[in-house]
């Protein structure tokens, strides 16, 4: 099916839903196709930034920077640790299985000093088993990597940014300076899509392999089955399962990247959708799987 077939079906699909979406991007094969129902301006894509951290620590990993098994003993050692903390990997914190009891989400207020420091000092219990969904635990991961490359989004610019042709992404800060991480990265539809590409494409962009394959194999392979949201549903590096045979960044109020790998089919979407947000990746998966 053409990308634009399946544009249409979508978009026939999300208006006899009355479902409140901004865009949807479209890319078959080297096939695209777009619709808008407002303009392409930058939005939060709230949790897919979660997918963006995700490919940062990727690109760490390919350089030899650090390791998804990389401790917060091994890379913040000053900081006060709680029982059991000293254990925990990259990999537990974005796959949200570090065992920390810390629920906090970027748009609440940081009353603490310091975000990485309150959730640290905690124990870890049963780390790499127990599922606990946090914008802190991407939060953290993301500080982990700037305590050896420093600011997490200037050192993307050259690396993911760039590439893409995406013109200084703004990102929600702590009051720290420090990027929030789990959400607050602002992007146009168009330039999502982009990102949704280079997963599509297992890390490549055009001719450059911007992060490894094995890696974003990886990021929807491994998967930790959770009860998140009431419903059973599994989560990888920082992308869920789902909907049917495909995998997806997945942020608030709909802002989604869906991708089928057999149908080489990826689609994106923008919305502030707030009661069903949900159907909108059903209608990006059903499009795309037939």
């Amino acid at each position: 099916m053409s990308a634009a077939a399946v544009l249409e079906t979508i978009v026939r699909d999300i208006d006899a839903a009355g479902l409140s979406a901004y865009g949807v991007h479209v890319r078959v094969g080297e096939d695209e196709a777009q619709h808008r129902w407002r303009s392409d301006d930058r939005v939060n894509i709230y949790s897919a930034s979660k997918g963006v951290c995700a490919l940062a620590v990727g690109i760490a990993v390919d350089d030899g920077i650090l390791s998804l098994d990389s401790t917060v003993g091994e890379l913040v050692p000053a900081f006060e640790l709680g029982d059991g903390v000293d254990r925990v990997t990259v990999r537990h914190l974005l796959t949200m299985t570090s065992g920390i009891d810390f629920a906090w989400f970027g748009d609440q207020p940081v009353p603490w000093a310091d975000l990485a420091q309150e959730m640290l000092r905690r124990p870890s219990v049963g780390a790499g088993e127990t599922f606990q969904y946090s914008d802190a635990s991407t939060y953290t991961a993301m500080r982990l990597l700037g305590a050896v490359v420093g600011d997490v989004r200037d050192w993307l610019m050259p690396r993911l940014f760039d590439p893409l042709g995406i013109h200084n992404p703004q990102w929600h800060r702590c009051p720290r300076g420090w990027i929030v991480g789990g959400s607050g990265l602002e992007l146009r539809t168009e330039e999502l899509a982009r990102i949704g590409r280079v997963l599509r494409d297992r890390g490549r962009w055009d001719s450059t392999q911007l992060v490894s394959a094995d890696y974003v194999d990886r990021m929807h392979a491994d998967w930790v089955t959770t009860t998140y949201g009431g419903s059973s549903s599994r989560y990888g590096l920082a992308v869920w399962q789902g909907p049917g045979a495909c995998w997806r960044l997945d942020g608030k109020y709909g802002q989604y990247v869906v991708i089928d790998d057999a149908a080489t089919s990826v689609v994106t979407i923008t919305a502030h959708e707030e009661s069903q947000d949900h159907l909108l990746a059903s209608i990006a998966a059903a499009a795309i799987t037939g």
